[in-house]
């Protein structure tokens, strides 16, 4: 197999917080890998490091000890150049909570622009890059469009967008879907789960809601600033208890299941169903009893 996209060797780092003990580190030992073209979400209750690990990773803050590899690269390397720094930004996009931060013009090709202008790409290829990100987000019909005249789903697939453009190997999504709706979440997941299965691009998905996680390859659940478990979602999700002393709550499917075992005697298999399966599974439970 080839080496990780992004590999986390004891990594730890603390805010520099005069109330914050001595030990009370915001992420703590943390090992981790993510492959390329793998789409990995991870989960924690707020302050269990995870926000502060996809920064360290994307380089927006520095590690207090440790490694972190980026395509084989030490990016806690003292002597790295800025050169260095450069290509290594280049290969992590990230997408934050509130696409307000992130949209810099008044007009939405404009703004996807941005970023290739940055990295001093031939206007041709701009162009050609635009057009591409703006396709693969549904939103190509709103090239000329003011971004803040937008909904919050279309703003946030802007914002993704002008991160696809500069073509990254991985892209980390911070919590890029809390300030939706429901609707406005499901075109962001469309979305994400299109790069990855289509482009190839690997995802780092940061997320409170379990029906989003459950859509990816692999789970890390985040805890106090360490890894707390990690797995397939069924591996993670077939841990109910664990996942509730983390402060988070589990697919209802887990939960339903969980509760029919421990109450009515059942022997269901823990793990993620659809809920048309779900129900099936239970029916025929319930008719064979």
């Amino acid at each position: 197999m080839s080496n990780p996209l992004i590999k986390l060797e004891n990594v730890t780092f603390k805010y520099p917080d005069s109330e914050i003990k001595e030990n009370n580190f915001a992420v703590n030992n943390v090992s981790l890998e993510i492959n390329k073209g793998e789409f990995v979400a991870i989960l924690g209750h707020n302050g269990s490091g995870k926000s502060t690990t996809a920064k360290l990773i994307n380089m927006i803050l520095t590690a207090e000890s440790g490694k972190i590899f980026v395509d084989g690269k030490d990016i806690t390397d003292e002597n790295m150049t800025e050169d260095d720094i450069f290509e290594v930004r280049k290969k992590i996009g990230m997408v934050f909570q509130n696409p307000d931060n992130q949209i810099v013009a008044t007009v939405v090709e404009e703004d996807v622009a941005f970023g290739p202008e940055n990295l001093g790409l031939d206007p041709k290829e701009i162009r050609k890059r635009v057009d591409e990100a703006l396709e693969l987000v549904n939103m190509k019909e709103y090239a000329r469009h003011a971004p803040h005249k937008l909904s919050g789903g279309q703003k946030q697939r802007i914002a993704i967008a002008g991160t696809i453009a500069m073509k990254p190997q991985c892209i980390i999504f911070d919590e890029s879907t809390a300030m939706l709706d429901p609707m406005g979440r499901k075109d962001v997941m469309n979305t994400i789960k299109r790069l990855n299965k289509v482009e190839g691009i690997a995802i780092v998905l940061i997320t409170h809601y379990m029906n989003e996680a459950v859509q990816a390859d692999k789970v890390i659940v985040m805890k106090n600033g360490s890894v707390y478990l990690e797995g397939t979602p069924n591996q993670v999700f077939s841990q109910p208890q664990k996942l509730w002393n983390a402060g988070l709550e589990v697919p209802q499917s887990i939960e339903l299941i969980d509760k029919l075992n421990k109450e009515l005697g059942f022997d269901i298999p823990l793990k993620v169903y659809a809920l048309d399966e779900c129900t099936e599974i239970i029916k025929n439970k319930l008719m064979k009893e």
